[in-house]
């Protein structure tokens, strides 16, 4: 049975259905023209000086890891080792690429009411050693960029930002997505824009853009321009090229028909982030203030991917007589991402330490979740949690 309040419902109409069918007619199925121009057009949208499409949010992570082994340059290459800081609570393939190139991540609390970093903890956490930041804007919240463009000063970091929960959201006017020196993004069904399964990498390095077109196709020259940062420039031969293999790498590409959705997907971007946002409108004016839960404070301006709850220590009800309730209603609902991701046991498959204590993480871990918002309105589902007691 469906449910009344579900977490993900699609955003498709005629022009998705047609763009399939052009994929169909072209008889044109892996990547292809409409993958770069979906491309070109979501790095103009953002902002970007380019964009890299792949096949998952989870891909464009292990892609722009990987990309930062195999820089020439010195202040953005990483090495096994070197320390990277992430925030506690994020999803799994955030963590997983940089243990698989042997980062050695720290781990630090996030804050409770904006489910983003906990500044103060950033900053003590922040030392002589710190290689890199992995800055993740968790449920569509962007993270205080200024402030840790301030925490990080005149040290030599390599920044990298999980934006796959936040497209569409802005910081100080600028889109998340693009503080860091690579970004991803995600559109996946239940995202923003969904391509079904699908990802991207933005940049404004073209170095590392060329090493992310070889790395995304086994490594092999075939997708570099003839002019790239990686070989200088490719023979004329194209026999030889086609198998020309430089870099280490993956099968990341995305299918055509993926980009075919992309450019229409991304055209009602900003109608489906405006109905998203005034959703939130409702939700924090009905919600701010009720007795059982808190939600989630805006940094700059949220895409609203979804609504956390957070038990409150004084409401009188556990999270699972909330989750009965919710049940009863309708509502779908998921934990606080992966909540404090610490307590997992592939966490003995990750090199890290702790740094201080993650209370925040621990407590939205034992008592958060969250519900889903979409481009409609879901005026029903604010008045419904309004009228939830004890």
């Amino acid at each position: 049975m469906s449910a009344r309040f579900p977490l993900a419902t699609s955003s498709w109409d005629q022009a998705e259905f047609d763009a399939i069918q052009r994929v169909i007619s072209s008889d044109m199925f892996s990547m292809g023209p409409e993958v770069k121009a979906f491309e070109e057009e979501f790095a103009e949208f953002f902002g970007s000086k380019y964009a890299v499409m792949v096949n998952s949010g989870s891909s464009a992570n292990l892609l722009m890891t990987g990309a930062l082994f195999y820089t020439k340059n010195e202040k953005l290459r990483l090495q096994k080792g070197d320390e990277v800081i992430v925030p506690a609570v994020s999803w799994p393939t955030t963590y997983y690429p940089l243990a698989q190139y042997g980062l050695v991540q720290k781990f630090v609390d996030i804050d409770r009411a904006t489910l983003n970093y906990d500044l103060d903890a950033l900053a003590e956490a922040v030392t002589d050693n710190t290689r890199a930041i992995m800055i993740v804007n968790l449920l569509g919240n962007p993270n205080d960029f200024a402030r840790i463009k301030e925490i990080i000063g005149d040290r030599d970091i390599v920044l990298l930002e999980d934006n796959c929960e936040s497209m569409g959201a802005k910081f100080e006017g600028k889109h998340t997505g693009t503080f860091a020196n690579v970004g991803s993004f995600s559109s996946f069904f239940s995202h923003h824009i969904s391509t079904m399964e699908g990802g991207i990498v933005t940049t404004d390095d073209e170095e590392l853009y060329h090493i992310m077109l070889s790395m995304r196709s086994h490594g092999w020259t075939r997708h570099l321009p003839k002019e790239n940062k990686i070989t200088g420039i490719k023979s004329d031969n194209a026999f030889e090229e086609s198998f020309n293999f430089v870099l280490p790498g993956y099968n990341l590409r995305p299918v055509e028909m993926s980009g075919a959705l992309g450019r229409e997907q991304l055209k009602k971007l900003p109608a489906l982030v405006e109905g998203r946002r005034r959703n939130a409108e409702a939700f924090v004016e009905k919600l701010s203030n009720h007795p059982l839960f808190t939600i989630q404070q805006e940094i700059g301006d949220s895409s609203w991917f979804g609504f956390s709850i957070v038990m409150r220590p004084e409401s009188g009800m556990s999270r699972e007589a909330l989750l009965a309730k919710l049940e009863t209603l309708g509502f779908e609902y998921r934990p606080i991402v992966a909540g404090d991701f610490t307590k997992n046991p592939v966490m003995q498959h990750i090199p890290h330490v702790i740094h201080g204590q993650l209370s925040n993480a621990e407590y939205i871990d034992a008592n958060g979740l969250f519900i889903g918002n979409h481009h409609y309105s879901i005026n029903e589902a604010v008045e419904e949690l309004a009228k939830l007691r004890a």
